[in-house]
């Protein structure tokens, strides 16, 4: 199956920007959906964004109009621009299918002043 490595996390202020990136193994041409999950310290694991092979988008409310997902198929890679981020975005974020397959390490975001 295709395997996902997550990077760009790091440690930002409030109201800061950050774009992650997820390379996959395998092309993710034939991939119905890909998708960003995000697990914050005692909380469920949730799904944050999702972008589909027509490009088309979803998202949480959450991070509705802060956070924007998308897809280069050439390069097998899927980003999330993260704008205008709140400390309640801290997490550890994954990126995979959706559904979901196989989960990676993941790459920390901490939002915090």
């Amino acid at each position: 199956q295709v395997q996902f490595v997550e990077s760009g996390g790091g440690l930002v202020q409030p109201g800061g920007s950050l774009r992650l990136s997820c390379v996959a193994s395998g092309t993710i041409f034939s991939i119905y959906a890909m998708a960003w999950y995000r697990q914050a310290p005692g909380k469920q694991r949730e799904l944050v964004a999702r972008i589909f092979s027509d490009s088309g988008t979803n998202y949480a409310d959450s991070v509705k109009g802060r956070f924007t997902i998308s897809r280069d198929n050439a390069k097998n890679t899927v980003y999330l621009q993260m704008n205008s981020l709140k400390p309640e975005d801290t997490a550890v974020y994954y990126c995979n299918e959706s559904p979901p397959s196989d989960w990676g390490q993941g790459t920390q975001v901490t939002v915090s002043s």
